[in-house]
């Protein structure tokens, strides 16, 4: 029965774009690939990116430690609309990842939706407006800080779980006389860019360093370290697997050598890669590959088993000469339960003679050195904690939802959330690399690209039909979480093992991975369930083709606009 009711409706065209204000909070991957999404899908946006650092590129600025690099192939992790073919190495180091992400930056001319050293300390959903209030603290040119207030809305939080880093809780750490650095908070000197930690270290080829951890970081500063400084002891707590160099048996075959250690790519392989077919069927191959090795996550799986022998005789074999190291070091969990690891020249470099692996519980750090709980003292003139992050997800500052929720009780004493990238009470916000969005195998950016896809899903929907708000429904929670703790439980990461996947214990809940493959992942967040989801209407509206608007389109609406669009979109069917 038509309303009487003109008022109802919108007196606008249905294609008409309203106004949204887009707010990205983090200028890491997730957040640059969200500015280039949102400004190329979404009509009529107004978008800001805020970062607290004062660089772009989130976790590949804040760590710059001796040997910092990927840990999965170069070519495996790229933009797949941004591909690079000069990379150095089969491994890239950490400057020339984010070298990388500047010049995405660039060419997409995001700079100027970029601001550093500006800082989110709160954000609170305004229920009357539909909006998120937002305050921004930064500094300004005479070092005062200033806080500032900002409206979205929609707010997407691309922060990461591995960029808020902590020292370990080690007692007397702070009373140590010699120098200490923490691995996410390496100084830097004014020398080689392409080695910015080399300043720091040049004086240190008489001194005696000690590394505690034996995580991503560590292994890495490890062999970085070891023929560069007098006596290097590295303490470590737990054990893990060091792996062949990932995909080395496809390497092999692209005539690129045995992988035991990083591979240079040379000026020939350069050359071979300008070549467009050739580089994008290497690619495919090698992600490929990388996506194909979920299988090994699974409990008993004959991958699983067959890789952990695998490893174990690599490692025996590259301990050769120190045994004693393997007794220590080997685990008896399955691979791939704590974060696995190539490692390339790390199990070389504590064969060496100056080089000390300490199995033994650290007691205390005194002001000349570590004692380990066996009463042993080794004096030393730096320590480097390569410990690691929080990665607890709780942020440091309010996010309040609806009711005046907050993400940190939602968050306690796990996470509960929706597909990694929504939270129920959290109206109109949604997030990249939050809680479950990390992988143990595969291809990590085509998630982060999934994620932000499903963000602007989200936010044209918001625009189309004329939303104040869409919510994620409480039971639709409750029901993936139901489904993550199903998957977890059929997987070697809930084995005991010490993990950050696990808030840094031996056991409990997988906090940290997607349930499931990478594929898995870019496959559940490709087709937005949207009956998953609350809705209020803006302005108040009550009929639900509110949007239909005025009975025309835009281009009926502009002199000159082409009204045959539809013949430059059409979908030719094979045939």
């Amino acid at each position: 029965m038509p309303t009487e009711r003109g008022d109802l409706f919108s007196g606008s065209a249905i294609d008409a774009a309203r106004p949204m204000r887009v707010v990205i909070i983090g200028a890491g991957f997730s957040g640059i690939i969200a500015g280039i999404r949102f400004l190329q899908k979404v009509r009529n946006v107004q978008l800001t990116i805020y970062e607290a650092l004062p660089g772009i590129g989130g976790t590949w600025f804040v760590n710059k430690y001796p040997g910092i690099a990927c840990d999965i192939p170069a070519h495996c992790y790229q933009l797949t609309f941004h591909e690079k073919t000069d990379w150095s190495a089969f491994y890239a180091t950490g400057p020339e990842i984010q070298s990388y992400m500047e010049s995405v930056v660039d060419k997409y001319n995001l700079r100027p939706f970029i601001k550093l050293e500006h800082r989110l300390t709160s954000a609170i959903y305004s229920e009357a407006t539909g909006k998120w209030d937002l305050t921004i603290q930064r500094n300004n040119s005479n070092g005062d800080v200033e806080l500032f207030e900002d409206r979205a809305d929609v707010l997407f939080t691309g922060m990461g779980g591995l960029s808020r880093w902590k020292w370990p809780d080690i007692p007397g750490l702070q009373s140590f006389g010699g120098k200490i650095v923490h691995s996410a908070k390496w100084e830097t000197g004014e020398g080689d860019p392409a080695s910015p930690w080399e300043d720091t270290v040049r004086s240190w080829k008489d001194k005696k360093v000690g590394v505690i951890g034996v995580g991503s970081s560590a292994i890495q500063i490890v062999p970085s370290l070891a023929n560069r400084v007098g006596h290097l002891t590295n303490y470590v707590r737990g054990k893990t697997w060091i792996s062949s160099p990932f995909l080395g048996e496809r390497a092999e075959k692209l005539g690129m050598g045995k992988q035991e250690s990083n591979y240079v790519f040379t000026d020939k392989d350069k050359e071979a890669f300008k070549d467009p077919a050739y580089y994008k069927e290497f690619r495919r191959e090698l992600e490929s590959d990388l996506n194909s090795i979920h299988v090994i996550t699974l409990k008993g799986h004959p991958v699983q088993e067959g890789g952990r022998a695998a490893f174990k005789a690599d490692m025996l074999q590259r301990l050769a000469t120190r045994p004693d190291i393997s007794e220590h070091l080997i685990p008896d969990f399955a691979v791939g339960c704590r974060r696995l690891t190539p490692g390339p020249g790390y199990l070389e470099a504590l064969c060496r003679e100056n080089v000390e692996f300490n199995p033994t519980e650290i007691k205390q750090v005194l002001p000349n050195g570590i004692e380990t709980v066996d009463g042993k003292i080794n004096e030393l003139d730096v320590i480097v904690c390569a410990t690691g992050f929080d990665t607890s997800y709780q942020l440091g500052f309010p996010i309040i939802g609806r009711g005046g929720v907050q993400l940190s009780d939602k968050y306690t004493p796990h996470p509960k959330l929706y597909l990694s990238v929504a939270v129920d009470g959290f109206p109109n916000w949604f997030q990249s690399l939050g809680p479950n969005s990390a992988v143990g195998s595969g291809s990590l950016l085509i998630v982060i690209e999934r994620q932000v896809d499903y963000a602007v899903e989200a936010t044209l929907k918001l625009q189309r039909e004329h939303l104040k708000s869409m919510e994620i429904k409480s039971e639709a929670v409750e029901d993936w979480d139901a489904y993550i703790e199903h998957h977890f439980a059929k997987t070697i990461f809930s084995e005991r093992c010490r993990s950050w996947y696990k808030l840094g214990k031996y056991e409990g809940r997988v906090v940290a991975l997607w349930p499931g493959s990478c594929l898995h992942a870019v496959r559940a967040l490709e087709h937005p369930r949207w009956e998953d989801y609350t809705y209020e209407p803006l302005d108040g509206h009550s009929n639900r083709f509110f949007w239909a608007g005025n009975g025309t389109t835009v281009a009926e609406e502009t002199p000159g606009a082409d009204k045959a669009w539809y013949l430059s979109e059409v979908d030719v069917p094979p045939g």
